[in-house]
């Protein structure tokens, strides 16, 4: 784990970010943002690839939580099947919807605490539906965030909770609300677990990342 870097090499970072890509987009396909928040409870232990693939059909037929009740939790089952886990999402996407009908007026909430009182929807999923779709600096540590925070010293931590904690505390504030799409996109793309392609990194001079491969 590196040690964390200093303000200005986090802003030399962010800076190189911003000029490749001003605007980064998240890559799960959604209309509003209930199906963002079915699509990124979907996503979990699931490829944003897979979701799309599984969600296309869905969302051309369900965008709203009464439109996902009308459908029913077999129906949602056809849809979602080459999922992971996909029994126990079509339950938790069922009776979160129920909530969001009965005590949300069929609205998604921009508030964390309401999000991650819906089932099945942790931090994480929190997170990413407050930075995507209503624009809040959240932070959502998926393992490539982990990954990019520990290797590159913007984030340093042994857990995502620490993590979370040094993004929010050390990006500069220009960067915040995109910084969690820089950092996932780097990590899937470029910043890998397994053979990372350090030779094409834009950030490579500033990363004390020991392990750097040709």
């Amino acid at each position: 784990m590196a040690t964390q870097l200093s303000y200005h090499m986090i802003h030399q970072i962010f800076s190189r970010f911003h000029a490749l890509e001003a605007t980064p987009k998240g890559e799960l396909d959604h209309v509003n943002a209930y199906t963002l928040l079915v699509a990124v409870a979907l996503s979990a232990q699931a490829t944003d690839v897979g979701v799309n693939r599984a969600t296309r059909a869905l969302f051309a037929q369900v965008q709203t939580p009464q439109q996902m009740l009308d459908l029913g939790e077999e129906g949602l089952i056809a849809h979602i099947r080459t999922i992971g886990l996909f029994r126990n999402k079509a339950k938790n996407v069922i009776r979160l919807s129920r909530i969001l009908v009965d005590d949300y007026a069929g609205e998604v909430p921009s508030s964390r605490a309401a999000l991650q009182s819906l089932p099945g929807v942790g931090r994480k999923t929190a997170n990413v539906v407050l930075q995507m779709w209503f624009g809040l600096p959240a932070h959502a540590v998926d393992t490539h965030v982990f990954r990019v925070g520990n290797r590159t010293g913007i984030a340093p931590g042994k857990d995502v909770e620490v993590v979370e904690r040094a993004l929010e505390d050390h990006i500069p504030a220009p960067f915040q609300q995109h910084a969690h799409h820089w950092l996932i996109l780097h990590g899937r793309y470029i910043c890998t677990a397994r053979n990372p392609k350090c030779g094409i990194c834009p950030i490579r001079d500033l990363c004390p990342f020991e392990e750097k491969t040709a």
